[in-house]
């Protein structure tokens, strides 16, 4: 599909391999949209990571994604859940209207990551997604131990993430698709 369109609800389906293990991407990109809110508890009760995704030139949707981080601990009727604050659009910094720092601040107090992208430039797009699968591997190997908390050593408590270069960029085969990310994505 070469369509410069944009639909506000899209899914996209992907096999690759992070970390030297194969891993099945099933993403739906919501974007937000609240027409779509009746189904937003569905594909919360069955995803197993989340992308929380604001665009750095819109203080409202950076607003709104403590919301959907409430609604998906709520739902899945947990104190923690694999998630990523990830500020899209950085490649329009003489609009920003949200700094790296409340993006930063944000993901420290989700205790998750942090990361700035460009889904048009594709800049830390790939990473966003594998950095998320990396979670959910490492919170689905602490429920297994039976371990609640997050973090389990790794760090990910005290620093927030990624941001543009500390700590979230990872050089991993490039995806030859895009992949959402201009909205709320869910990795299913």
């Amino acid at each position: 599909m070469t369509s410069n369109a944009y639909s506000p609800l899209d899914s996209y389906r992907k096999q690759c391999v992070i970390d030297d293990e194969v891993a099945l991407l099933d993403v739906l990109d919501t974007a937000g949209q609240e027409e779509y809110s009746a189904m937003r508890e569905q594909y919360m009760r069955t995803g197993e990571g989340f992308l929380l995704v604001y665009s750095i030139t819109s203080r409202t949707s950076f607003e709104e994604i403590a919301t959907f981080q409430q609604q998906i601990l709520r739902v899945k009727d947990k104190d923690y859940f694999p998630v990523i604050v990830v500020g899209n659009k950085c490649d329009l910094d003489v609009e920003r209207a949200v700094s790296q720092q409340e993006g930063r601040d944000l993901a420290r107090h989700f205790s998750c990551r942090f990361i700035e992208t460009s889904a048009k430039s594709r800049i830390n797009v790939d990473e966003a997604f594998y950095n998320l699968v990396r979670e959910i591997r490492r919170y689905n190997k602490e429920q297994s131990g039976g371990s609640n908390s997050p973090g389990g050593g790794q760090g990910m408590n005290s620093n927030g993430g990624g941001g543009m270069g500390g700590g979230g960029n990872y050089n991993n085969e490039k995806d030859d698709k895009g992949a959402g990310c201009c909205g709320s994505c869910v990795i299913l």
